[in-house]
């Protein structure tokens, strides 16, 4: 009955590669909905962005 010594190294690593990883929460439908909630936020904000940035260049190009 002879065991295998671990080193420290060796056994504070062994039991988190082998631990499952923790299952969410709310896996499933209402996390794709949030992300596609977000992802449309992020791209609302972004042609916000993008319009007032056209608009500033639209007004400084004016010749007044």
């Amino acid at each position: 009955m002879s065991e295998a010594v671990a080193t420290p190294a060796e056994s504070a690593a062994a039991p988190a590669a082998l631990a499952p990883a923790p299952a969410t929460i709310d896996a499933g439908k209402l996390a794709n909905r949030r992300v596609g909630i977000r992802v449309l936020v992020y791209m609302v904000a972004t042609h916000a962005i993008a319009g007032f940035i056209m608009l500033l260049f639209e007004i400084g190009s004016r010749k007044g």
